[in-house]
């Protein structure tokens, strides 16, 4: 199955990318259960990926109620008006500007609060207490060439993790919860290793098959 999948992007990757970039020429939305986000042409388009459904439905799960909620790459910001829809208490952060603008439109549309907050990770982050933070990270082994590019490139030598796992222990305790969502087409096994390496580490609380390519959400524990 996963030589079928593979065969099915190589023959049509060159065809999706035109296709896509002239439908997310202008803003659009995307929706989930009464929210909806605006998704500039600039902005990581969660449309036809897996990532941002699975995490969406994960979460719709979790009592979220006056809990402290960070999204950290917000993105389209879909994950955190739809976790303040739940009664979190969301800060939602990014590098891309022009999804943080978005973002807060969105939040005015919808009478949803968010904390939207310009970061490279966690560098303009306080070390305030989450009690939840959610990860949808970039993991191609490329490096970006514009802001847009950074949501899909982590990275020919995964600068991404490097960075992530060296910042994240000190906002993991016992008390909180961190997942991260990635796909069996990313490079786990290295991605771990980086995590190991700054004591991070990975524990699978959910695992699904979607267009036949498996997805796994991990927590991220204090090693």
């Amino acid at each position: 199955m996963g030589r079928l999948r593979d065969f099915i992007k190589k023959i049509s990757h060159p065809f999706l990318k035109r296709g896509l970039q002239y439908y997310y020429r202008k803003p659009r939305s995307y929706a989930y259960k009464g929210v909806t986000a605006i998704v500039h042409p600039d902005v990581f388009p969660p449309h036809l990926t897996l990532s941002t459904k699975i995490l969406l439905d994960f979460i719709s799960a979790i009592n979220l109620n006056q809990k402290t909620f960070l999204e950290l790459g917000c993105g389209s910001g879909i994950i955190s008006l739809f976790a303040s829809k739940k009664g979190a208490l969301v800060t939602a952060s990014d590098i891309n500007m022009v999804a943080l603008e978005q973002l807060e439109i969105a939040s005015i549309k919808n009478e949803l609060p968010i904390n939207c907050l310009h970061s490279n990770l966690f560098e303009e982050i306080s070390k305030s207490h989450f009690d939840y933070i959610v990860i949808n990270p970039p993991y191609y082994p490329k490096s970006p060439e514009t802001i847009k590019q950074r949501a899909w490139y982590c990275g020919t030598s995964f600068e991404y993790f490097e960075e992530l796992f060296e910042q994240i222990p000190s906002y993991l305790s016992k008390e909180n919860k961190t997942y991260m969502i990635l796909s069996e087409d990313c490079e786990i096994e290295t991605i771990k290793r980086i995590a190991v390496k700054n004591h991070v580490l990975f524990y699978q609380v959910f695992e699904t098959i979607v267009a036949a390519e498996k997805n796994y959400i991990f927590q991220l524990l204090k090693g």
